[in-house]
């Protein structure tokens, strides 16, 4: 991988024919980069029976405590008709506990329940030895670097509203 700021000129195909792109696909290797790192916390998550989407919403309420579900959507970003389905099994598993506000029965508020804060108690050994993994393989200085750029690119990218195609 190249570290220089050099132009990367026009992309081409594996077959070396000019793409008439010039930019590398940074989607694509955004989600190469997801899957390469996900891939070393699946494991933990299948042995305790957690979908990724299960333990990001998991991780949000034990960090934020109680969500709405739009507030969950944007913290985890899950889709609006996916994260109900994922919240029915949650409830349904006793992972998490819904409950209309008082003043607003159009409101939900999202909460953990005891055997949850017990499973990721359980998890959390095993997650953080994951990262320890992570931080010897890649080195402590990269992992701090990363998470400074995607908290800059996050930040950079607010506000910015996708063109519409012409």
């Amino acid at each position: 991988m190249s570290t220089d700021n050099k132009p990367q000129g026009r992309s081409r195909s594996a077959k070396g024919r000019d793409t008439g792109l010039r930019h590398r696909n940074l989607p694509l290797l955004l989600l190469h980069a997801r899957e390469s790192v996900i891939a070393q916390f699946r494991p933990v998550l299948n042995a305790h029976g957690v979908t990724e989407q299960q333990w990001r919403i998991v991780r949000a309420l034990l960090e934020r405590g109680p969500l709405e579900p739009r507030q969950i959507v944007d913290v985890c970003r899950i889709s609006s008709p996916s994260l109900a389905g994922v919240l029915a099994r949650m409830d349904d598993l006793g992972l998490v506990h819904r409950e209309r506000h008082a003043n607003d029965a159009r409101r939900v508020s999202v909460t953990l329940t005891d055997r949850s804060r017990a499973l990721a108690a359980a998890m959390a050994p095993q997650i953080e030895a994951v990262y320890q993994t992570l931080e010897a393989h890649i080195g402590r200085d990269f992992i701090d670097r990363f998470y400074a750029t995607l908290d800059e690119l996050i930040e950079l990218m607010e506000g910015l509203e996708p063109d519409s195609p012409e």
